[in-house]
């Protein structure tokens, strides 16, 4: 099937046509290593581990940077803070991350540049766009980009000209020409790291590092890059005009953007307090049910993060394990397959939800329907073929290596489960209210696809909607 992808700047799906064949370069914006990392991170993490996860299950030769920002001003204030170097913290943040991607089963990069090992990278370019005329050198020896020479700029966020000069700012120690223009090369002040360089002893700006890192690795032009929807503007834009201006060739075939994770309709950020940290929330809620969350929705589109979604998931993943630990524990049966045409189906299914712009709630609803399918089949006859086994095996290893869950034993986990105490099973009547109550609202904003993937998983799990005039009737139907 033809892979399609929603390119951002097109605001369209186009089909998948790399620049060198079965050849994929693919860069995504890492995390900036001054704290813990927080949901948010991990929906952009749990994404992009499945796309790349996809990828190579299409037989692309894939190569994925993912880097990390480990010079930056709020770095650089939590040293302060601390009383230590830089280098310390950056190097303690990154070992945080590491654990908490190995809970989480994210799959390392194949390639996880530090911008501070790559300063001549970044000198490079920064020389390269002063010599082409696109940078300046300020009197306090920062270099920045000239916005104006590079005339399509705004092209990737759609942003006109008085909108990006309206949230433009400038800091008092700042000499730039034209509001827009931004730091290639920062001066460093008294106490602040700092590297040799042609204008000063300074430090690199922040959109410049991924320009070096990226186009270090996989060229000037890059098949897919990827990150959240917050860094479209100014981070993408910046590093779009910086690259274009100094290779002259386009910089990015595929733009991917994941959606928001929000906190009663907000952005889940540090800045606004809201947040909570994969580690604090491991502590208390299994990894496969955040990975669960994060794939129960299109990658663009917002997931409101609450308990209330974090116990959907958990009773998602709980009837999942039920449905395979039922199966284990049945007898065998040399008879005909009862359960082999539904796998294919699921099959084909994720096959297709995937090859349509990575839609994972689409195969999650898969998933569901297959084991209401399996549920079903088996309280007819508690018996299995051989042949069905082998189908059911089959499909549970392509989600665990293409998804990451079901990865434990059944009767491990759900042991696990009952000894918490707590049944997790099935949706509560005011779990489902929730639902339809989010499905409505959905509708109203014209968000479709997110109306359409609550319906589709509700229907999974035996739950009818019926739309009447003013009102959404929700009944079982098992």
């Amino acid at each position: 099937m033809q892979l399609t992808i929603y390119n951002t700047p097109l605001k369209k799906k186009k089909p998948f046509e790399p620049l060198a064949g079965k050849k994929v370069g693919m860069y995504v914006c890492g995390v900036t290593v001054y704290d813990m990392c927080h949901v948010g991170h991990a929906r952009s993490l749990l994404v992009f581990d499945v796309i790349a996860r996809y990828l190579r299950r299409c037989g692309y030769d894939l190569t994925y940077v993912r880097n990390f920002t480990d010079i930056d001003d709020k770095i650089i204030a939590r040293a302060n803070t601390l009383g230590i170097d830089y280098r310390e913290v950056a190097d303690r943040y990154i070992e945080e991350f590491a654990t908490d991607m190995k809970s989480l089963g994210v799959l390392n990069a194949d390639i996880e540049p530090k911008a501070t090992d790559h300063i001549p990278q970044i000198i490079d370019m920064v020389r390269i766009l002063q010599d082409k005329g696109y940078a300046y050198p300020a009197p306090d020896g920062s270099v920045y980009f000239s916005v104006a020479k590079f005339r399509t700029y705004g092209g990737l966020s759609g942003r006109r000209t008085e909108e990006m000069i309206a949230g433009a700012r400038v800091d008092i120690d700042e000499m730039k020409r034209d509001p827009l223009d931004f730091a290639l090369w920062k001066r460093s002040k008294e106490g602040e790291p700092w590297w040799e360089s042609p204008w000063s002893r300074g430090r690199p700006g922040w959109h410049i590092e991924c320009s070096a890192m990226s186009t270090h690795y996989l060229g000037p032009t890059l098949d897919i890059h990827g990150g959240g929807r917050d860094l479209v503007f100014p981070h993408h834009e910046n590093e779009t005009a910086q690259s274009e201006a100094a290779f002259g060739v386009p910089f990015v075939r595929y733009w991917v953007h994941n959606g928001f994770v929000t906190v009663a309709g907000e952005k889940m950020s540090k800045s606004l307090g809201n947040f909570m940290t994969i580690r604090d929330l491991l502590k208390d809620v299994h990894p496969e049910v955040l990975r669960l969350l994060v794939l129960s929705h299109h990658y663009r589109s917002p997931i409101d993060f609450s308990k209330d979604a974090i116990s959907v998931a958990k009773g998602a993943l709980v009837r999942f394990y039920e449905m395979l630990h039922r199966v284990s524990t049945s007898t065998s049966t040399g008879d005909a397959s009862r359960i082999e045409r539904f796998v294919s189906f699921f099959t084909e299914e994720v096959g297709e939800a995937m090859a349509d712009d990575f839609n994972t709630a689409r195969c999650i609803a898969a998933l569901h329907e297959l084991t209401t399918e399996v549920n079903r089949l088996l309280d007819n006859d508690p018996r299995i073929s051989k042949a069905d086994r082998a189908a059911l095996d089959t499909a549970v290893a392509e989600v665990r290596d293409l998804f990451g869950i079901l990865r434990e034993e059944p009767a491990v986990f759900l042991d696990a489960v009952k000894r918490s105490g707590v049944s997790l099973s099935g949706l509560s009547e005011e779990e489902i209210e929730r639902l339809v109550e989010e499905r409505n609202q959905a509708r109203k904003a014209k968000d479709f696809r997110r109306a359409d993937e609550i319906r589709d998983m509700l229907k999974a799990k035996g739950i009818v909607l019926k739309d009447t005039p003013g009102k959404t009737i929700w009944e079982k139907s098992m």
